[in-house]
């Protein structure tokens, strides 16, 4: 065999694997957000008979022997590496990061489904004083450090009470 044709190949064969894995990881990571995205809509769908509020004190609470009671729920959502590079280069340009936003929006939701379900659990059918913060734990990711990762972590607290059927 031509020695040319050898090296050839070998062009060829690197070039498909050097576009192959970029394209696995655009697959992949959208199959696993819309996979994620289609579970939070079923379940908020199915929490939907919970009264969520970001009120102080729950108006329509009714006197139980259940004491209303704290619940909290924590949500890490990292960003994938391919993600994050093309974040990078969208920060060159300037501009909006979508991905970014949707995977911060994904780890909210998913976090007032977790509390909504730790609620549930305890025998509660609303809660309130409903708070979100969010919390860097991706390395430095804020500030900008070399070995950062982007994540979006959001912990939530809120009260949970039980509520009157009226409502």
């Amino acid at each position: 065999m031509d020695e040319s044709f050898v090296d050839m190949i070998f062009g060829v064969f690197f070039l498909i694997l050097a576009v192959s894995i970029p394209l696995i990881g655009i697959l992949g990571g959208r199959v696993s957000e819309y996979r994620h995205l289609r579970s939070l809509e079923r379940r908020e769908e199915e929490a939907s008979d919970i009264i969520v509020t970001q009120l102080k004190s729950f108006p329509a609470a009714t006197r139980s022997d259940q004491t209303p009671t704290i619940v909290y729920a924590e949500t890490v959502i990292a960003s994938d590496y391919l993600k994050t590079f093309f974040a990078k280069i969208r920060g060159i340009f300037g501009g909006e990061v979508r991905s970014f936003q949707r995977m911060q929006e994904r780890s909210r939701r998913e976090t007032l489904l977790r509390l909504i379900k730790s609620a549930r659990e305890q025998g509660f059918n609303a809660i309130c004083n409903v708070r979100l913060e969010t919390a860097d734990v991706g390395g430095g990711a804020m500030t900008r450090g070399k070995n950062a990762m982007p994540m979006a972590c959001i912990l939530g607290s809120a009260t949970a009470y039980q509520a009157s059927s009226s409502e």
